[in-house]
């Protein structure tokens, strides 16, 4: 069982997570079904998020794993429907797929320091680039298309995008990335503005540097000291430590609750350890 940052109930609510079946999102999905949410957890990989709602339900909780391709409408639609039939309309939904690709970023952080066989800015694949945004704001935008259409017909819902502390201040090496999250925070103050009308609420998280599977060997050195970009981030990092995913949890709870944050919309919250506030000096 894990540690609940905040005791809000989630009873009779159905949670749309996208994403779930990596760490982050399968720790929310976990996390709202805990506290009581009947939760949906849609993944391409279908083996992790049907190993994440067998661990859920031996714990007493409801939840069910979906295979779904968020840049594919078509399966979008019909994953919609089986989540209707099993768990009912969709109250909360969490848009957690995204993510980098090595075809869209570049060995050397500066230009003039590049040295022969790096893939600098000039060798970016073009296809890289592309599908990068295609994964994380297509896949925001369509899932919101498939979901949020519940929340309309009913007058009430949250939605919940993830954003970076790349859509702040760009980080080097990775500027599809950096620039498809800031696309993000956008589409969140748009689609808070859009459906303002319809009482639904439209906000993002902007998580800090979290140590994952994924980003690991770029901290970290094989002997497990700290590489020099993971230097350079905690030097720019007041708390001067990484995030854990589970600090994301109090954010993401307080977000999605519509008493205590009835009023916020178009919100885009950093859970950093203070990155975003310093200047470096």
């Amino acid at each position: 069982m894990m540690n609940l940052p905040l005791n809000i109930d989630f009873s009779g609510k159905v949670v749309v997570v996208t994403g779930a079946g990596g760490v982050l999102c399968g720790d929310m999905a976990r996390a709202f079904a805990q506290a009581g949410a009947k939760v949906a957890a849609l993944d391409l990989n279908e083996d992790a998020v049907k190993k994440l709602a067998d661990e859920c339900k031996a714990e007493g909780y409801i939840c069910e794993g979906y295979k779904a391709n968020v840049l594919e409408p078509e399966a979008l639609a019909a994953v919609h429907e089986k989540v209707l039939t099993d768990l009912g309309p969709c109250d909360i939904l969490i848009n957690g797929a995204g993510g980098n690709n090595p075809r869209a970023t570049t060995d050397n952080e500066y230009q003039h320091e590049a040295q022969e066989g790096q893939k600098t800015f000039f060798d970016l694949d073009a296809g890289g680039v592309d599908f990068v945004f295609k994964l994380n704001f297509q896949g925001t935008l369509l899932p919101t298309q498939a979901f949020a259409k519940d929340m309309v017909e009913r007058k009430s819902g949250c939605i919940l995008n993830i954003s970076s502390m790349n859509a702040y201040t760009p980080l080097t090496k990775i500027p599809a990335y950096s620039a498809a999250k800031a696309g993000i925070s956008n589409f969140t103050q748009w689609l808070a503005t859009h459906f303002a009308g319809t009482g639904i609420r439209c906000n993002a998280i902007a998580p800090g540097f979290l140590v994952s599977n994924q980003n690991r060997a770029l901290l970290f050195n094989p002997d497990g000291t700290p590489t020099k970009r993971s230097d350079k981030i905690l030097r720019n990092t007041p708390m001067n430590r990484f995030v854990d995913s589970a600090e994301l949890l109090g954010g993401v709870f307080f977000l999605c609750d519509d008493k205590a944050a009835s009023a916020i919309t178009g919100v885009v919250l950093p859970i950093d350890a203070g990155f975003a506030a310093y200047s470096g000096v």
